[in-house]
């Protein structure tokens, strides 16, 4: 199993922003997790295009892209024009779920969907087979530092148990209070990717920060 960690550039220091992509591409990381929120669909408001220029300018690794936003079937095809490997949508924010899945691949880019805390992974039944990531969110949408939901758990695992023999390949990444004291029980439970903010880039030495949590993944026994 190859487990990912996914330093989340909101929470990197936006006068320093090379730097600190510079720092990411230098880490044991493994993608860059690139929030956009819009203000409606959460309140918030984070960056849109010419952030993603300037990241996609220097970034060496993966860019998954995390849309918050209302109809986000507008801005899919700049969003893969602009860099994006892989694009996150909301399930609560696809009308026509099947078919924001389809134009994103049709993009060019891996389709993941992402749902909030008060959202079933029932849910996603119907579409589990067309994509390739699903993003739990473990916090509500919109604010960093805030506290992790721990129904989140019983959501990895509904999922798990949902994508046995029919796509086993999908990854379950986990956004929002994710760190050092919850990532081995989070790999237990069936995630294996990790969404990472203040945790990596609130600590005395990033770099150091992401090998202990990439350390921790792949030493975790996964049950």
């Amino acid at each position: 199993m190859n487990y990912i960690i996914a330093p989340s550039i909101l929470s990197a220091d936006f006068g320093n922003l090379q730097r600190d992509i510079e720092m990411i591409n230098q880490s044991e990381a493994d993608w860059f997790h690139v929030d956009v929120m819009d203000g409606v669909f959460v309140p918030n408001i984070s960056f849109g295009f010419p952030i993603m220029a300037a990241v996609k300018k220097h970034a060496k690794k993966t860019l998954d892209v995390h849309l918050m936003i209302v109809e986000p079937d507008k801005y899919i095809e700049a969003f893969a024009k602009a860099g994006a490997d892989r694009i996150t949508v909301h399930y609560e924010a696809c009308t026509h779920l099947h078919r924001t899945i389809e134009n994103i691949k049709a993009n060019g880019c891996k389709a993941g969907v992402a749902l909030n805390p008060h959202t079933p992974v029932t849910l996603l039944q119907d579409v589990i087979e067309d994509l390739d990531l699903v993003l739990i969110m473990s916090v509500n949408p919109g604010f960093g530092g805030q506290q992790f939901i721990h129904n989140t758990y019983k959501k990895i695992r509904d999922l798990k148990a949902m994508i046995q023999g029919r796509n086993e390949d999908l990854a379950i990444e986990v956004d929002g209070g994710v760190g050092l004291q919850n990532i081995a029980t989070l790999v237990s439970a069936g995630a294996n990717a990790f969404v990472a903010g203040n945790a990596i880039f609130a600590a005395e030495n990033p770099t150091d920060m992401i090998s202990k949590m990439k350390s921790i993944t792949t030493s975790a026994i996964q049950i």
